[in-house]
This record gives C-alpha cells, structure tokens and sequence, in this order.
C-alpha cells in the first residue's frame, strides 16, 4: 500500500476478546498526522464495528506502557488494546534477587519450595509463598462477557486459559517489584505465572517473598498478587462445555490508592 504524504502508520495488537471479536491478533493502520491512541481506536472500530461496545472497559498501551487515550502518536508506534484483567531472574551485589517469570510449562505445589530454594537467605527469617489454583465456580465475567456468561448459567467451570502480552506484562510486574523493594523493603521475590491451558486444580500463579521479618514478607505476598491481577495484561477466560468466558475488570494502569 503507497503511503500518503503526512500519515503515520502503527501496528496494533488485540487481545483475549477483542482478538476474537477481530478474528486476528493485530493489524496495521494508516493515520493523519498527529493522530492519538483515541484515533487509532475510532480506526480500528471502522474496520471491526463488533469492537465497539468494549470500549468503556479498554485500557491503552504505547510501545509497551500504560497510556491515556489523548496520547499523540508517532509513525511506528505500536499499540495494544487491553481488555479487562484477570492477572526472568536478576540479582545483584546488593542481594536483590528476582525470578519474574511468565511460563506456558505447568508447575505444581513444587514451586514454592523451588522459588523459596532460589531465593532465601540466612538473613530472612520470612518465607511466605502462595499459590493461586484455579476452581470450579465461575468468577465475575468481564464487561461485554454477560450474555455468554448467562449462555453457561448453572454450569461448572472445566478448565481455564491465560493469554498475556508478555513483554508488556513482564515490565508490569517489573514495576510492581520496585514498589514492594520501596514500600516494605522486600529484596528478595518471585512472581511466577502460567500461560495457556490450566486444568481444574492446578496453579495459575505463585509469588515467594523472602525478608528477615513476617510482617514485611506477608505484605510483600500480598501486594504482589493484588497488584498483578490489577494491573498486569495478563487475561482470564474460563471454559465451560460448548464455550469460554472472558473474566476480569478494567485494567488499574497506575499505583493503589493510599
């Protein structure tokens, strides 16, 4: 396609339902100059009118950050769609240690004892691990997901499905380590989570805080995994016969409040 004189052309990338209402995981758009992320989504409704009654519910990414619709765009850019949430290691001389980790191998209970291994010093007298396992009872089913949710009304949930945008999602929980490091002074921390299929049962997502006192490493666990299902685009949908429901709310982009 011959590029017009004075357009910007980006690449965007859809996810969870809005990849299923598109039926694909990302096009490219041509769009005027000074065009913003709010423009680039008016564009992309043009294209797929199915999209548009989840736009109260959208938040916005540019080149792998949280960013307000109003944002200008530059030729190039790509932009992620990010529909409601559900939810590497690194250290260095100063003890700071750090496994964050998306993986599309299943773990079990193992895990933590694993982390904790990798993690722990003589110095912490703290270990706190938890494991997220997936049920049967179905969750909260995303906005725009109502009708499909009242379809399977009555039925148990088989199995569930994560999807994530990985490098986006991984620089989330990046940030979510810094905050714990600030607020509770946690150096030592895992955030692990699954990819793809979870039977009934099995773990989702498994955070080890590791710290000299309880009180830090409890709050450290907890934060991690509140912060994570906030905020990071990692999404849930869960499988019943004959379907699947997309389950989440819009995603947080910013700190908790207080």
């Amino acid at each position: 396609m011959a590029r017009v004189a004075g357009e910007l052309r980006v690449q965007v990338r859809l996810f969870a339902m809005q990849r299923e209402l598109a039926g694909t995981r990302g096009v490219e758009l041509a769009l005027p100059a000074g065009a913003t992320i709010e423009d680039a989504w008016d564009a992309l409704v043009g294209r797929f009118p199915d999209l548009a009654p989840g736009r109260a519910a959208l938040r916005f990414a540019r080149n792998g950050g949280y960013a307000p619709p109003e944002t200008p765009l530059t030729d190039g850019d790509e932009v992620a769609m990010i529909p409601p949430v559900s939810g590497g290691e690194a250290s260095d001389a100063a003890g700071r240690v750090r496994i964050l980790e998306l993986r599309e191998a299943p773990f079990g209970a193992s895990i933590l004892a694993e982390l904790s291994t990798r993690l722990a010093t003589p110095e912490d007298g703290a270990v706190v691990g938890f494991l997220g396992v997936t049920r049967r009872s179905p969750g909260t089913p995303a906005p725009g997901q109502e009708a499909e949710a009242a379809r399977h009304a009555g039925r148990l949930v088989e199995s569930l499905a994560y999807e994530a945008h990985p490098e986006m999602a991984l620089r989330v929980i990046a940030e979510i380590a810094d905050e714990i490091e600030a607020r509770f002074g946690v150096t030592r921390l895992a955030i692990v989570h699954r990819e793809g299929e979870v039977p009934l049962g099995e773990p989702s997502v498994a955070i080890v805080a590791c710290a000299p006192h309880r009180d830090a490493a409890f709050d450290a666990a907890r934060y991690a995994i509140d912060e994570t299902k906030a905020r990071a685009p990692i999404w849930k949908a869960e499988h019943f016969e004959g379907g699947h429901v997309w389950i989440g709310e819009p995603a947080r982009t910013g700190l908790p409040e207080g």
